[in-house]
């Protein structure tokens, strides 16, 4: 197990937490401060550590990743080890440097109906996946692969922020809400950006595989 890969992960995801949970707390509450928020740190971050990890720092795009081929059980799963340890702690000081972070968790208008609300949240992983998978895993967006990802996460944070609170990271939902003690609204937020990301591996593995 690569012990570079493992570190650049979890901070990679602290990093995000820090800033997206803070863009929504104390930015104002701007949505496309918010997306921009979490775009930018994907992008910079996949610059900075693609050569390490390759920069899930998410660990709905680990199980893609694995299903896809492109990490194998063992790395997967200390990935997905340090991408919790990452949202938690970036949580943690985010809340020890600000305070109350609870209005950074990942609600938004049909969270009620968790039903729809995880069905929003695949439906939008699904496609972030996809571009990964075809930018990245694929390889075919060369040094421009990391801009695609991030302005496809702000993409979907501005579309589906008002509904879900556009999670798409399992750590950037278990995190805040762990640090803010409200775990019961998870559950849109885990499964949703899982399920979504194993259907579009599925789906680019099976029909869209590049030659």
């Amino acid at each position: 197990m690569n012990t570079k890969a493992l570190i650049a992960e979890f901070l990679g995801t602290m990093a995000l937490i820090i800033a997206g949970t803070a863009a929504i707390v104390h930015g104002g509450g701007s949505l496309v401060t918010v997306a921009l928020a979490h775009g930018l740190t994907v992008v910079g971050f996949a610059y900075a550590f693609g050569h390490l990890s390759g920069t899930h720092i998410n660990p709905a795009v680990t199980l893609g990743a694995l299903m896809s081929g492109a990490i194998d059980t063992a790395n997967a799963v200390g990935y997905w080890v340090a991408q919790l340890l990452g949202g938690i702690v970036g949580a943690a000081l985010l809340a020890f440097i600000v305070g109350d972070i609870s209005a950074g968790n990942t609600v938004g208008s049909i969270s009620g109906d968790v039903m729809r609300a995880t069905v929003a949240e695949a439906v939008m992983t699904f496609f972030f996946f996809t571009v990964i998978y075809q930018t990245a895993i694929a390889g075919k967006a060369g040094n421009f692969a990391g801009l695609a990802i991030g302005l496809t996460l702000v993409m979907s944070i501005v579309w589906g922020g008002p509904f879900t609170g556009a999670s798409l990271n399992p750590a950037r939902t278990i995190g805040p809400a762990l640090i803010s003690g409200q775990m019961g609204i998870i559950v849109p937020g885990v499964v949703g950006p899982l399920v979504g990301a194993a259907l579009a591996a599925v789906v680019n593995q099976s029909f869209l595989k590049a030659d």
